[in-house]
């Protein structure tokens, strides 16, 4: 079957793609407002693009038509925010942050988290993460009035010191993050641990005929 995505509505383009691309890594952003304000949210449509520059992307979108998310307008005003990564001990937690608060309400306080200070940004990071991102905003492409793909260049990154194998080579052990991803429908997750290893194959070594 195709789905023609020039004559499907937003929603059903949606449900396509969150159905099929999957797993998706988690950005769990922490960000300020103009008033020192904490927010903190979830996003599923998330990757890194790179390195050197070491460059990340996040799509946020808005609750409805015209109600724009709380993150992409701190990002927008302060150019400043941290990533945060999802171990599978983080996911309840996670979920309440994910709750349509106004902007007045602490997701991280009615979560029961708790933050540690960034070293080269002002928002904070989530004590509780495996892993967090501090970044700077690098560029914003608008997709429409209410949907937009933030650019983020990393500055640093904080990871558990029981999961940092060999830093001066920058080895990490990945399995002991026990990290998440997002799923189809309305709230199925996977976790990272079932996985298997097979190896990249050198020119050298493929045999044809």
């Amino acid at each position: 079957m195709i789905f023609d995505f020039t004559e499907l509505a937003p929603l059903d383009q949606y449900k396509l793609l969150a159905s099929t691309v999957v797993p998706r890594p988690i950005a769990w952003v922490v960000s300020l407002n103009a008033a020192g304000h904490l927010n903190a949210a979830p996003f599923s449509f998330f990757n890194v693009f790179g390195a050197g520059p070491p460059i990340l992307c996040i799509g946020i979108g808005a609750r409805k038509p015209g109600d724009i998310k709380d993150t992409g307008e701190n990002i927008r005003t302060t150019g400043e925010f941290v990533v945060n990564l999802v171990a599978q001990t983080n996911a309840a937690a996670m979920n309440i942050t994910a709750i349509d608060f106004g902007p007045e309400i602490d997701e991280l306080a009615e979560a029961g988290l708790t933050t540690l200070p960034s070293v080269k940004i002002k928002p904070p990071r989530i004590a509780e993460s495996p892993v967090a991102m501090e970044c700077k905003l690098h560029s914003i492409i608008e997709f429409g009035p209410d949907r937009a793909m933030v650019i983020g260049e990393v500055l640093a990154m904080h990871v558990r010191d029981d999961a940092v194998l060999d830093p001066v080579r920058c080895h990490i052990d990945t399995p002991r993050l026990d990290l998440i991803g997002r799923m189809h429908g309305g709230g199925w997750y996977s976790t990272t641990n079932d996985r298997f290893d097979l190896p990249r194959i050198a020119v050298k070594d493929w045999q044809t005929g």
